[in-house]
C-alpha cells in the first residue's frame, strides 16, 4: 500500500507499510491516529489542538506491535519475530531489528520518527500557547515524546509554536535535549495534580517525577560523546541522588504500592486492581486502528490461530530469557482465576502442549488444540530467525484479555498499558543506590527483595548490577524498557540468542530516516550510518 512521508515536523496520516503482507502478517490493520494539525495554506502558525487530541498521540506508541514498541523489544534478548514459512517474512523487517542490521530506510524506524514528530508538533502548540493545567499537561507530554525521540534517535527537532507550519525545525543534540526535557518537567510539576488513581490517564506530579527519574538515570547515556554512544558511561552520584529524590517523592503517595499479585497490573481489570500503574493508556472499545488497543495486539501477535482469541502466530520469546526466571516466579507463568479455566492458558509465557476452548470459542470445553496437520499443538522452546513451523517458539501473554470479550476478538477488553509503574520506580531507586546514590536508610537489596517477595521468588543474598538488570527484565518484560535498560548497562550490543555476533557500538542509537535527513538540512545522520 502507499505510504506518505512526513517532511519536516508535520504530522500526517500515514499508512503503516509499503510491504506486501502474507496472510498471517498483521501489520496492515494498524493505522496512525488522525492528527488534527496540518500546515496552513497561508503559511502562518497553526492553532493549538485540544489537550485530548494531544493525549491521543500516545496511541501511536501502543496501538500495534511495531514502531516504538517493536524497536524497543525486538532489538533485545526478550523478543523476536520468527519467519514461519512465508508468514511474517515482511521483507526482513523483524529480522533486521533483532539482528541489528537496520538502516535509514527501515520502515518502522521511519514510521516511529513520523509519529513522534507529529506528537512533538502538537504538544508544542499546547505547551507554548496554553496556561495553567493545560499548559503543564502539554509540557509533560512534550517532555515525554522528546525523551522517547532522544532515546531512539539521539536528536530532537524543535521549533516555536509561533513558527509557520512550513518552517524547518532546529535540532537539539542529545545532550541539549536531555537538559531541555529536565527543565520542562521541573517547570510543569507545580501545576500538575497529585496522582489519585482516577487521573492515571493524565499527567500528574508522580508521572512527571517518574520521567525525571528516567532522565537522571539515563543522563550519562544521553551526555555521551555521539561518536562513542555505547559508552562506557560515567554515572554521577549527584544524578543518582536526583533519581532517588524523585523516586522518594512518588513513594510518599499512599495510593501507590507494589501489588501483592503481579498480574493485577496487567489483566483486563488492572484499571481497578493495580496499585502500581502511574500513567496509563486505556484499551479502546473495539478499536482495531489504535486508541490504546495495544494489549490486544500484544496478545494476538503470539497466539496461534486456534487459540482464544484467534491470533496471528507471530512473535516469540527467546528461551534464554525464559530461563532467566526461577520456576516459582509468578511473573513467568501463573494460573489466573477467571481466565485460565475458560481460555486454557496461563498468564505469562506459553510453552508445551497448548490447550484452549474447542473451536476457539469461550464457553466450549477445553481441549488439546491441533496444528494445521491435525497433530497436537505444542509450543517448543526452539525458534530461529529464518526457519520455523507454526509451533516453534515460547509465546508471551503479558496482558490477559477479558474472557467475556474474547469471542469478539478481545477488542473490547479494558486492559490498561502502563507507561510508568511503581515497581519500575522502586527498581530505579535500587539501581541509583548501586551506582553511588545515597539511599536514605534503604538498601538496593532490600528494595529488590521486597518486590521478589510479592512475586513468589526467594530473596537474594546479594545484589550486583548484573542481577538488577535481570530483575528489571523479569519485572518489566514487554513494557517497552528493555532496550533502554540494556544500553544503560552496556550490554545492548552483546550477542544474544539468534544473534551470535556482537553488533557495532553505534547501533545503540537508530539512524535518522533518510527521508528526514533529505528534508531538514539541520539534521545530520548519526555516527556510523
Amino acid at each position: 500500500m502507499k505510504k506518505n512521508i512526513t517532511n519536516y515536523f508535520i504530522p500526517v496520516v500515514t499508512a503503516v507499510s509499503m510491504l506486501t503482507m502474507s496472510a498471517c502478517t498483521k501489520l496492515e490493520p494498524k493505522l496512525d491516529a488522525p492528527n488534527s494539525i496540518a500546515p496552513t495554506t497561508s503559511g502562518g502558525a497553526p492553532s493549538a489542538p485540544s489537550i485530548s487530541a494531544v493525549y491521543e498521540q500516545l496511541n501511536n506508541l501502543v496501538g500495534g506491535q511495531e514502531g516504538w514498541h517493536g524497536m524497543q523489544e525486538h532489538t533485545t534478548d526478550e523478543l523476536l519475530g520468527p519467519t514461519r514459512g512465508t508468514d511474517w517474512d515482511d521483507f526482513g523487517t523483524w529480522r533486521r531489528l533483532h539482528l541489528h542490521t537496520w538502516g535509514p530506510d527501515h520502515n518502522q524506524i521511519t514510521n516511529a520518527w513520523n509519529q513522534l514528530n507529529g506528537a512533538l508538533f502538537q504538544t508544542t502548540l499546547i505547551a507554548e500557547t496554553k496556561t495553567g493545567l493545560e499548559k503543564a499537561e502539554g509540557q509533560f507530554l512534550r517532555a515525554y515524546f522528546r525523551y522517547l525521540t532522544c532515546d531512539l534517535y539521539g536528536q530532537v527537532q524543535t521549533r516555536p509554536a509561533t513558527a509557520a507550519a512550513s518552517a524547518i525545525p532546529d535540532v537539539l543534540t542529545r545532550s541539549a535535549a536531555i537538559d531541555a526535557i529536565i527543565a520542562e518537567l521541573e517547570s510543569a510539576v507545580p501545576n500538575l495534580p497529585a496522582f489519585s488513581r482516577t487521573n492515571r490517564t493524565q499527567a500528574t506530579k508522580e508521572a512527571a517525577w517518574a520521567l525525571l527519574a528516567k532522565c537522571y538515570l539515563n543522563k550519562a547515556v544521553f551526555k555521551q560523546d555521539p561518536t562513542k554512544p555505547a559508552g562506557p558511561y560515567t554515572f554521577a552520584s549527584a544524578d543518582m541522588n536526583k533519581v532517588i529524590e524523585y523516586c522518594n517523592n512518588i513513594a510518599a503517595n499512599p495510593l501507590l504500592a507494589v501489588n501483592s499479585y503481579y498480574w493485577d497490573n496487567f489483566k483486563w481489570d488492572n484499571g481497578t486492581l493495580s496499585t502500581e500503574n502511574i500513567f496509563v493508556r486505556k484499551n479502546g472499545s473495539d478499536t482495531r486502528a489504535g486508541n490504546g488497543s495495544a494489549l490486544v495486539w500484544q496478545t494476538a501477535m503470539g497466539f496461534h490461530y486456534g487459540q482464544a482469541p484467534s491470533g496471528w502466530n507471530g512473535f516469540a520469546t527467546l528461551s534464554d530469557f525464559y530461563d532467566s526466571f526461577e520456576a516459582t516466579d509468578k511473573r513467568r507463568s501463573d494460573t489466573l482465576a477467571g481466565y485460565t479455566a475458560q481460555t486454557g492458558v496461563v498468564a505469562g509465557f506459553l510453552v508445551g502442549t497448548v490447550r484452549g476452548p474447542k473451536d476457539g470459542r469461550i464457553g466450549n470445553p477445553i481441549v488439546v488444540l491441533k496444528d494445521r496437520s491435525k497433530n497436537d499443538l505444542v509450543f517448543t522452546r526452539n525458534v530461529s530467525m529464518f526457519f520455523n513451523n507454526e509451533a516453534n517458539g515460547i509465546r508471551p501473554n503479558k496482558f490477559p484479555l477479558d474472557p467475556s470479550t474474547i469471542n469478539d476478538g478481545g477488542w473490547g477488553s479494558q486492559n490498561e498499558f502502563p507507561f510508568f509503574r511503581f515497581s519500575d520506580v522502586r527498581l530505579m531507586k535500587a539501581e541509583a543506590i548501586l551506582r553511588g546514590g545515597t539511599g536514605g536508610g534503604e538498601t538496593a537489596l532490600a528494595i529488590v527483595n521486597g518486590i521478589r517477595a510479592n512475586r513468589s521468588v526467594a530473596a537474594l543474598s546479594a545484589l550486583s548490577l548484573t542481577d538488577l538488570l535481570k530483575e528489571r527484565g523479569k519485572e518489566l518484560w514487554l513494557e517497552g524498557w528493555r532496550r533502554n535498560d540494556m544500553i544503560r548497562y552496556g550490554v545492548f550490543n552483546d550477542p544474544v540468542q539468534e544473534r551470535s555476533a556482537a553488533s557495532a557500538a553505534y547501533r545503540v542509537v537508530f539512524p535518522i530516516p533518510a527521508t528526514a535527513v533529505a528534508s531538514n538540512p539541520n539534521l545530520k545522520q548519526n555516527f556510523g550510518y
